[in-house]
């Protein structure tokens, strides 16, 4: 899947999202949607890192120490 490909999916679940809001205005939208993709992507990072925190965290771009607390915080550790 390509990053358009990503980005397509993010764009098509955002619109039925709204379209679920049936006029109500959102909230803290960032927020939710960092929720929503962080832990799955941080599970399938740490698979394909073989539980590898410091491979992980340099192909997510972060911090090792960021990316533990991010860890412990969606309970994958």
């Amino acid at each position: 899947m390509s990053k358009k490909q990503i980005q397509d999916a993010v764009r098509v679940s955002m619109e039925s999202y709204f379209k679920d809001l049936r006029g109500t205005e959102p909230d803290n939208l960032h927020e939710m949607l960092v929720g929503v993709v962080e832990k799955p992507l941080l599970e399938i990072v740490m698979r394909h890192a073989q539980g590898n925190q410091s491979k992980a965290a340099v192909w997510l771009g972060l911090n090792r120490n960021t990316l533990r607390k991010k860890l412990v915080h969606h309970k994958l550790v």
